[in-house]
């Protein structure tokens, strides 16, 4: 979890690492107005980074360094202005090369479903030290 901590897109993002285990992760970022759209709304890159936050610690968490195959995410709904949001990552299948993951990002207060994500990774045979 250590890594996660200092690397400098998450930190640009405000991104707070809420919990990994094997296969799983959960992480935070607080809403406000420099992540926005220009229509006001929270914009759709932020959302899939916060999801891709969770995917990367999910997939790494094994000690096997692992890479993004693929991320397909629906948008459900928009959150409300100033909220914390939580992105989880649960892994659903894992073979020696790759690995499937359910995704899923939500306010934090209320646990309003605001989207969705199915991502596959490569895991190469490379050993990394994650924590």
């Amino acid at each position: 979890m250590s890594r996660s901590r200092i690397e400098p897109f998450g930190k640009l993002l405000g991104f707070e690492v809420v919990q990994v285990d094997a296969g799983s992760s959960r992480v935070r970022m607080s809403l406000h107005p420099d992540l926005e759209n220009m229509f006001g709304a929270i914009h759709g890159g932020a959302l899939f980074s916060l999801i891709d936050a969770a995917f990367q610690l999910a997939s790494n968490s094994h000690g096997i360094w692992s890479v993004a195959l693929n991320v397909s995410i629906t948008y459900v709904d928009a959150p409300r202005p100033n909220t914390v949001l939580e992105a989880s990552a649960k892994e659903t299948h894992r073979t020696k090369r790759t690995a499937s993951y359910y995704c899923d990002v939500r306010e934090k207060d209320g646990g309003k479903l605001i989207a969705t994500a199915q991502a596959l990774a490569y895991r190469t045979s490379k050993e990394i030290a994650f924590q």
